[in-house]
């Protein structure tokens, strides 16, 4: 094929073709992806040989370096970009340029290429104490949460020693990201100096924030964190049985007469989303101190509202088995939200953490329920969901309470019952192996 030939199938001007085929002018990626699709090749085909001529053996120009790291991006050739990232990585003058590329990547949802340009900045500033470095390490946090919770938990480890670098307005991001790992983990402890840290700085900020309005604002309102920490006191103190302090918090966040007028239209949202958990939470701390007279109050509170079924059934199963209270009514009533789903609420979707551990709680609780009142085939049933739901998350917590419970009921399992059992219980010990391995000495 002749240069002006293939000049018209790629649209590359033939002169700019001949200069690339004689050396005299570098391959731009444009032209490189246009002289790939006329030549009937797959997209990034020539990557690797483009890193080779211009990266490897080149002067490494950003000009190249950039654009070839968005398109690698966009393909998904993460080893394209970790080749390039490991080349440029000793040239200290490109390291705001990556963390930029690596903003815009993350932005766009590409996080698993943000991620390898994330490390690299990371590990060239480990010894500075620089806003970028915390930056980066608390996307990386982000970026690597997951189902597996003991990952999580060593994730929230490593970067919470890196929230006082960030700005003030990701600090409170940060904080309650931390608290919701924590929470997923029944790290309480945690959750609480998180909450109280959340609290206190929001409530700085946000009376600075109402002189000088032109300070970075969160992702979320002000107004959002100050109530969250609220919220986050109130669970420590249901999980610690001390419910009358748990119905104090949550009318600090149904009380809010200290918001400073007028509010917008977002903040309007979260203040109706927070009155509605507040009494939610009110009833189930009232029915887990042993009222159970507020049950029928309670149920038909949350029945016209969709998003608070979920955390009702959960709270509901627990009073039911500490008190031996039936239930029956209510399961049925709420059939359909006894399964897995996504949980929403005004302000967006809940995090996906705290939603798989409580839905693993959930069943266990129904499992306990249904076998204390000896319906053996849903007990079992549920009970062998919430254990597989528990291995695969490492949840360790709730395998426990799963095998105690199946080894309580063990004389009337069936065999297939067993032999799952059996299956699960042999996965989480290997998994245990692996990581605390023992040895003879």
């Amino acid at each position: 094929m002749s240069i002006s030939q293939f000049a018209e199938r790629s649209g590359i001007h033939s002169g700019t073709l001949s200069n690339m085929l004689h050396g005299r002018r570098p391959i731009a990626m444009q032209q490189l992806d246009r002289v790939t699709r006329a030549m009937g090749l797959a997209e990034g085909y020539y990557y690797d040989l483009y890193i080779d001529n211009y990266i490897v053996d080149g002067s490494s120009d950003w000009r190249r370096v950039g654009p070839l790291l968005q398109r690698c991006a966009e393909l998904g050739k993460l080893d394209s970009i970790h080749r390039v990232v490991r080349i440029v990585t000793d040239k200290l003058q490109y390291l705001p340029a990556l963390f930029d590329t690596a903003e815009e990547l993350y932005a766009q949802g590409n996080s698993a290429a943000a991620a390898l340009l994330y490390e690299c900045v990371a590990e060239s500033e480990k010894y500075q104490h620089s806003e970028r470095l915390a930056l980066c390490q608390y996307r990386l946090f982000r970026i690597g949460l997951c189902e597996d919770q003991d990952e999580n938990l060593r994730l929230a480890n490593q970067f919470e020693s890196y929230v006082e670098r960030l700005d003030e307005a990701d600090q409170l991001d940060a904080l309650k990201h931390l608290a919701d790992v924590f929470a997923s983990r029944h790290r309480w402890d945690k959750v609480d100096e998180m909450a109280e840290r959340l609290g206190q700085k929001s409530d700085i900020y946000y009376k600075y924030w109402n002189k000088n309005k032109n300070q970075k604002q969160p992702t979320r309102p002000l107004i959002y964190y100050i109530l969250y920490a609220y919220l986050l006191k109130s669970l420590v103190c249901d999980e610690c049985g001390d419910y009358q302090k748990a119905i104090y918090y949550a009318s600090l966040y149904v009380d809010i007469n200290w918001i400073e007028n007028p509010v917008s239209e977002e903040e309007s949202r979260v203040i109706e989303q927070f009155k509605e958990w507040g009494t939610a939470n009110t009833y189930l701390y009232r029915l887990m101190s042993g009222e159970l007279e507020v049950l029928p109050e309670y149920v038909n509170y949350v029945e016209s509202r969709e998003n608070e079924i979920f955390p009702a059934l959960f709270k509901i199963m627990q009073a039911a088995n500490r008190y031996e209270a039936n239930v029956d009514d209510i399961l049925l009533k709420f059939n359909s939200h006894l399964s897995c789903r996504e949980q929403h609420s005004r302000l967006g979707k809940f995090n996906q953490q705290i939603t798989d551990d409580r839905y693993t709680h959930l069943h266990i609780e129904l499992a306990t329920y249904y076998l204390g009142h000896e319906r053996f085939e849903i007990g079992f049933y549920y009970l062998m969901d919430s254990l597989e739901s528990s291995v695969r998350m490492r949840n360790d917590y709730n395998i426990v309470r799963c095998v105690g419970l199946f080894e309580k009921y063990r004389s009337v399992a069936l065999q297939e019952q067993t032999s799952l059992y059996k299956k699960l219980y042999d996965s989480w010990c290997w998994g245990l192996s692996r990581e605390y391995p023992f040895h003879d000495n």
